[in-house]
């Protein structure tokens, strides 16, 4: 399997340097996983920097091997989207709630969950305090996967994480880490 492959997505948690990071909650049905950083920055410059998703998004993380491949318009309706060679594409999720540095929903199914008949909702919430902002990441998946969708609920919790350590790493510094 390209791009998401399962063995890159159960390198382990402790590498993302996050405040909190969980699953909330899993079964052979479905999982809910939940991230949570706070940023030295405010608000609005973190809801840019998720509309740069990919400057800040892991290349071993996309199908195409380069995150520079990744798009996301924010904005309902919008796509996170990557071009693949020779023309191809991939709609990783699309928008459905936009409000700007505030909250961001996304409804989709993530790397190797597109193989199955899963589907998920990834809820970005920034709350600004004193010039910082807590970031918080919920994503919930229901559906079906072979083997039950609990059984990968850790490896996307790691995933996420690491992708999130990443985006503060690139709001805060410019390089996502």
């Amino acid at each position: 399997m390209r791009g998401w492959g399962w063995a890159a997505l159960t390198v382990g948690l402790a590498s993302a340097g996050l405040a909190r990071a969980e699953v909330v909650d899993q079964s052979p049905g479905g999982f809910q996983v939940q991230e949570t950083a706070e940023i030295a920055a405010p608000a609005a410059k973190v809801w840019t920097a998720i509309g740069q998703w990919g400057r800040w998004w892991s290349s071993d993380h996309t199908w195409s091997k380069d995150a520079k491949n990744l798009t996301l318009d924010l904005k309902p309706g919008g796509c996170l989207c990557e071009t693949l060679p020779d023309g191809g594409g991939v709609r990783h999720m699309t928008v459905i709630f936009a409000a700007p540095g505030k909250q961001l929903l996304l409804d989709g199914a993530l790397g190797p969950l597109i193989y199955g008949g899963a589907a998920g909702h990834l809820v970005i919430t920034l709350t600004e305090k004193d010039g910082k902002t807590t970031l918080t990441e919920v994503y919930a998946v229901g559906g079906y996967l072979k083997g039950g969708l609990g059984t990968i609920a850790g490896p996307v919790d790691t995933v996420l994480g690491q992708q999130l350590s990443r985006l503060k790493s690139y709001v805060e510094t410019g390089k996502p880490g």
